[in-house]
């Protein structure tokens, strides 16, 4: 087992968690209002639930979360989940003021945010069944099952680091803030949780009745 594998697969992770979405959104407004712990506490709650979907792929368990009902379940909650968080978040922008943003919301709220927007997504089940499933089978292929639990460690160490990474650049576009600007990003991320809710909605409307 070689450095450099074990690199890619801590690599992998870190990609894996980059594309901007809903948590990622709300993990930025998080941060850039509250501060390091904040956001940091967003996506420590994305990744218990991202590790609840690779532990189900890894048991093999996935049939649970094919059934049609759990997923027009999952999309339609998510879809308000999302929903709400965008229009808290446009709302609450507008009465924050710059001496009053750090310590505005606990970090178990912050955390449970993070968590119930993975646990909720479809996009993020589908992900994992296509992402970690396909690097499940690569690497039995390539290396048999006794290397899978330290390879799925390092996807996991990939997906930490890039929380530690957004929250700590979060933390650093806190000195350019302006009572406006926080204004324009807390409304900007309302419309983009807001976007991703409506389309979960809708995906759950028509799972249910298509």
């Amino acid at each position: 087992m070689s450095l450099t594998i074990l690199c890619s697969y801590i690599i992998l992770g870190f990609t894996l968690a980059a594309p901007i979405g809903p948590v990622n959104s709300a993990r930025l407004d998080k941060g850039i209002k509250n501060g390091f712990w904040h956001a940091w506490a967003v996506g420590a709650g994305s990744m218990i639930a991202d590790g609840f979907y690779m532990l189900i792929v890894y048991l093999g368990m996935v049939q649970f979360i094919q059934v049609p009902l759990v997923q027009v379940f999952l999309w339609l909650f998510g879809g308000f989940i999302l929903i709400y968080s965008g229009v808290e978040g446009m709302t609450s922008s507008s009465k924050i003021s710059l001496s009053e943003i750090r310590g505005t919301e606990s970090l178990v709220k912050c955390f449970l945010t993070g968590f119930i927007m993975s646990i909720t997504s479809p996009l993020t089940i589908l992900f994992w069944l296509g992402i970690y499933g396909s690097v499940l089978a690569k690497t039995v292929q390539m290396n048999g099952t006794g290397s899978l639990i330290i390879y799925s460690s390092m996807i996991f160490l990939g997906l930490m680091l890039w929380d530690v990474l957004v929250a700590g650049l979060t933390t650093g576009l806190r000195r350019f803030l302006t009572k406006n600007s926080l204004r324009i990003i807390g409304i900007a991320s309302g419309l983009s949780l807001i976007g991703f809710g409506l389309y979960f909605t809708y995906q759950g409307i028509i799972a249910l009745f298509f």
